[in-house]
Order: structure tokens, then C-alpha cells, then sequence
């Protein structure tokens, strides 16, 4: 290779997009952009896929996004199978007494319910269980299998990047040989994790607060229970700075955590939980650590031995302290340069909200880079995927948070003799059991935040100005095709699923005999895929609300009306992202 002025060797490869981090949000975006006909390349610094557990649920908006993909079955069968019921189990540890429990159906139990609850409030998908670890290897064997657009390369990381009004030069670097090379892509995407090489050089910070500043804030949650926690966290009674120490491993002592039959998570008051990742050999423990304590001096085996409350063959995988943080970053990214997943969101794993929130990044910013690529989509999509992205990353953030107040509580109100057998350890174990009953396991059943996410103020969705939007929840999904939000799951009466009808580009549905040829002549002007699928039903048009409504490839609604509308090109425009006035639209 040639060396160029900036220092950059001229670049032997050219890519439209350049992903940098193959973790589950670049290899969904891979995904996205592999599903829209767009060539990427996927760039790993670490020489496979990752060996830590990090996150064990994917959710129903995940798996409906991957169903969209044409992934979901495949992934669905290296996950915990079907029939496993959902158990979340609070016990003084795995040997002692039960508090309290939470049980949910199993996958193939929750596909039944939303079969026969066609009100629109139900998911298409049930959530599923996979450890990461399970995980990524299963999307980038997909891509390898199938895709025809995407290349991921493991051993190489960024080292650095420059951009111009064309596209980005990257210069990538393999950690284990020093060997260097050089990508030309369009846009250059950081999926690279909370340390952000891409964030960092960009200049991006992050906006952290911690629990206590949470408590401050109004979350909707009972005074006592702000109370309790503010308690343990100001005044020390059980000392801790914050971090947790994480053990990730197998066992071939099959009755060590089956004492309360077959679990999820094993959560105790004292703070730590046992989560299965495979419901049969394989476990991680994440625990609080005192003040002071030195994480490398701890011996992972005798740890969980001490809160487990017995010794047991076991074979560790894994064991390094950590710090959950509560994070979002001041912007997303901008021109030929963006951020997905945790290189602009962190928070702490109650509710599942990490991973998960990425691969709604990932879906949302594909289809808008994939716009981009094809010539029909404008600049403006890609300020709204930073407007629409962080205000999904700050109310996730806000519940997450939320949960964990709840679990600070418990930790303030329980007490060493719980592990009494005497008749003051039964009294405070039943005292504990109903206090843990009553604060309830939202973390788990928190549907609205999983669902009923909307992108309000997006400067892309056609707004509603003159009527007052539906109320959002977080314990329950409230169906709605108001401008921005995703639209109730329903089947036809010929079996067909709604969402399943909505295609890569727009797609309008139309509920009765209305004229839209004003609105495909615009988008056939402009460019713009848009398919007209014709609905007769007369429950799935009242779900949706209007006999027109229009989604956007993300399945979110741009644009619903009874009537087409007038200026259909002004509509087309700003779903496009063209620059054009802020004003009420028809």
C-alpha cells in the first residue's frame, strides 16, 4: 500500500458500511443492513466471540425485530427449549428457605396466550433465554451461512479514523500481530462497547448519574420504598462501593440449585443472584463488594461457596469484578459516523434493558443507513435516529434504575437472622417473603417499557398535533398506531400477522376503499420503496385506529389518517428525512 498525507496507508478495501465491535448490536445491524441489500464489513478486536455471559434475556421486542429478520426460529432453537417455565425464586441461598416466588409461562405456554388474547396487547414473539455467550456465535454463524452482503472479521480493532464529506478512512490494527490496514467505508458505525474507541474520538461524553440520584427523582414508585433504599444507601449499613464480582461457571452437581425446583434466577436479600444460563450445568453468580475489598484477591470458588451456602464440585469460566453504570451518552454520533448499543447507553442488567435496547439501535439506524446508501433517504433520518435512540436509552435508563431501587430496598429491610433457625429467623423470613411479595418483580413484567416505547418528537414521523397522545405505562403495553409508536401485534382472521406484512421499505396499510395513489406517485418521485397491502378486518381496523396508516420499515407508524392526504409530498418528504420546515402536517 501507498502511504497517504493524513498517515493513512491508501486503502485496499472499500465497504459502504464499516461496523466496528461484533457483539449482538453489530451483528444485528449486520443483520439490518444484510436484510435491505447492503454490503458491510464487521470488525472484532477480540479474536472470537465473547467467553463473558453479560446478558441472558432477550425480549419480546428484540425477538419480534429478529423475526423480521428471518432469525428468530433459528435463534429460538439454541435457547433454553420451550417448554421451561420462567421461574424467579428469592431464598436466604440455595440451601436455606424460600421468600418468595415469581413464576411465568414458558415460551411455548406464552405463544398460546397471545393466541388467544387478540386484543393487541399481547407481543408477537415471546421473550427468549440465551446467554451471550450462546448468543453471538449463533447470529455470526447466520451471517456466515447466509448473508450475501456482510463479512465479519474477528482480531482486528480501530485504532483510528478519519472522516471527510464523502465517507470515513479507517485504520484498523490486529491486537495480537501489530499488522495494520486500511478501510474506506460510506459510514463508519461504533458498536464497540462502553469504552467506545469510536465515541472517544469523536469526542462524545457521557452523561452518568448514579441510584442515589435516581431516588431523588419522581419514578412512580411507593415512599417506602424510596425510603428504605435511601436508608441503606446513606448510611452504610452494609458498606459497598458500587462494584459487583461476577462468576461465570459450570457444575456437574445437578441438585445443588434444584431445591426450589428448576430456577432462572436465585436472587437472596443480601444482594447477589444466581442466574442459569442453560437450566442444567452452567450458572453466574453476581455479588456486591464491600468497601475496600481487593477483587483480585478473592478466590471466585470459596465466593460462591460462601452464598451459596455449600461446597460443590464446580469449574470456573469466568470471575472479574465489575461496575454497573447508568449512562447515555450527549449524542449519538453525526455525519459519516455513528454509535449503537453500549457505546452510548449503559445501565444496570435489572430488567434486561443493555442488550435490548441496542438491537432497537441497531434495526432503527440500519434501515435509515440502508435509505442513505439507496439515494432515497435524506440527512435528516439519521439526526432522527440520535432524537429517537436516546429518548428510548433515557426512559430505559429511568427503569432500570427503577428497579434497582426496588432491589436496594430489600437489601435495607432484610437481616441476618433470616438464616436463623429459631423462631425469630421464621418470623423475619415471613416478614421478608411478604415485603419482597408486595414490592412485586416489575424488572420481569415491565411490558410497556419493552413495547410501548414511542418516538414523539421524531422530526421524521408525522405528528398529531391538535389531539392529546395516549397514555404510556410501564407495567402494561396500552395498544396504539399513534405517529411514532409500534403498532398493536394482531392476527388476520386468515391467520396472517399484521406485523409480518410490513416489508423493508414502507409499507401503507389500508383498512378500507380509500384513494392513495396521491401518496404512491409521491414516493415513487422521490424514490421511496412504499407497498399498499389491503386489509379487510374489521377488529384489526379498530386496533389500528384509521383506515390509513403507514410504517416505516422499523415497524413504527409515520403517518396514519381516514383520508389521504393532501400534500402527499410533503408527507413523503418528511418521513425521508428531507430538509423541510417544522410544522403540522395533515
Amino acid at each position: 500500500m501507498n502511504s497517504s498525507p493524513s498517515g493513512f496507508t491508501t486503502p485496499a478495501e472499500t465497504t459502504p458500511v464499516l461496523v466496528i465491535g461484533a457483539g449482538p448490536v453489530g451483528l444485528t445491524l449486520a443483520l439490518e443492513l444484510d436484510y435491505n441489500g447492503v454490503d458491510c464489513v464487521v470488525v472484532e478486536r477480540n479474536p472470537t466471540t465473547t467467553q463473558h455471559p453479560k446478558m441472558d434475556i432477550t425480549n419480546c421486542r428484540s425477538m419480534e425485530l429478529y423475526r423480521r429478520l428471518g432469525v428468530a426460529d433459528d435463534l429460538r432453537k439454541v435457547a433454553i427449549p420451550a417448554d421451561h417455565r420462567i421461574k424467579v425464586t428469592w431464598a436466604t441461598n440455595a440451601v436455606g428457605w424460600e421468600l418468595a416466588s415469581f413464576e411465568y409461562p414458558s415460551v411455548a405456554e406464552a405463544y398460546e396466550h397471545i393466541h388467544r388474547h387478540g386484543d393487541g396487547t399481547q407481543p408477537l414473539e415471546p421473550a427468549m433465554r440465551v446467554s451471550q455467550v450462546i448468543l453471538e456465535p449463533t447470529l455470526r454463524d447466520l451471517l456466515q451461512d447466509r448473508s450475501r452482503h456482510v463479512r465479519v472479521h474477528y482480531g482486528w480493532a480501530l485504532d483510528s479514523f478519519i472522516e471527510d464529506v464523502d465517507g470515513v478512512t479507517a485504520e484498523l490494527v490486529c491486537p495480537a500481530t501489530g499488522e495494520r490496514r486500511t478501510v474506506r467505508a460510506r459510514y463508519l458505525v461504533g458498536c464497540d462497547g462502553a469504552g467506545s474507541r469510536t465515541r472517544q474520538q469523536l469526542g462524545i461524553g457521557n452523561h452518568e448519574i448514579d441510584v442515589r440520584t435516581m431516588l431523588i427523582k419522581e419514578l412512580g414508585m411507593p415512599r417506602v420504598v424510596k425510603l428504605l433504599a435511601q436508608d441503606l444507601l446513606t448510611t452504610g449499613a452494609r458498606p459497598a462501593d458500587g462494584r459487583f464480582y461476577l462468576v461465570h461457571f459450570t457444575t456437574a452437581d445437578k441438585e445443588v440449585f434444584r431445591r426450589f425446583g428448576t430456577l432462572w434466577h436465585l436472587q437472596s436479600p443480601e444482594g447477589w443472584t444466581i442466574i442459569s444460563q442453560n437450566d442444567a450445568d452452567t450458572f453466574t453468580l453476581h455479588a456486591p463488594l464491600g468497601m475496600g475489598i481487593d477483587a483480585e484477591a478473592i478466590d471466585p470458588r470459596e465466593f460462591v461457596f460462601e452464598r451459596v451456602g455449600r461446597r460443590f464440585d464446580i469449574q470456573v469460566l469466568v470471575a472479574n469484578a465489575w461496575t454497573p453504570r447508568l449512562t447515555v451518552a450527549d449524542s449519538f454520533g453525526r455525519g459519516r459516523v455513528w454509535l449503537a448499543g453500549d457505546a452510548v447507553h449503559q445501565v444496570t442488567p435489572t430488567g434486561g434493558y443493555g442488550m435490548n435496547t441496542g438491537v432497537g439501535d441497531a434495526v432503527g439506524l440500519g434501515w435509515m443507513l440502508a435509505a442513505q446508501l439507496q439515494g432515497w433517504g435524506e440527512p435528516g433520518l439519521l439526526a432522527a435516529y440520535e432524537q429517537e435512540r436516546r429518548s428510548v436509552a433515557l426512559r430505559n435508563r429511568r427503569a432500570a434504575a427503577r428497579h434497582a431501587i426496588v432491589r436496594v430496598a430489600i437489601m435495607a429491610v432484610s437481616r441476618t437472622s433470616m438464616h436463623s433457625e429459631r423462631w425469630l429467623g421464621d418470623r423475619t423470613r415471613r416478614r421478608l417473603g411478604r415485603e419482597i411479595s408486595d414490592l412485586g418483580n416489575l424488572e420481569n413484567e415491565a411490558l410497556g417499557i419493552e413495547l410501548g416505547y414511542r418516538y414523539d418528537h421524531s422530526p421524521v414521523v408525522c405528528v398529531e398535533p391538535e389531539s392529546q397522545a395516549p397514555q404510556q405505562r410501564m407495567d402494561a403495553y396500552i395498544p396504539s398506531t399513534w405517529p411514532g409508536a409500534r403498532p398493536p401485534s394482531v392476527r388476520l382472521a386468515d391467520g396472517r400477522a399484521v406485523l409480518d406484512l410490513i416489508g423493508p421499505g414502507f409499507t401503507l396499510l389500508r383498512f378500507a376503499d380509500r384513494d392513495v395513489d396521491a401518496l404512491t406517485a409521491a414516493a415513487a418521485q422521490r424514490g421511496v420503496p412504499l407497498e399498499v397491502v389491503d386489509i379487510r378486518d374489521d377488529h384489526a381496523r379498530s386496533l389500528y385506529e384509521r383506515d390509513l396508516v403507514l410504517l416505516r420499515p422499523d415497524q413504527h407508524v409515520a403517518w396514519r389518517g381516514d383520508i389521504a392526504p393532501s400534500n402527499a409530498l410533503h408527507i413523503i418528504d418528511r418521513i425521508r428525512g428531507a430538509r423541510i420546515p417544522e410544522r403540522a402536517v395533515g
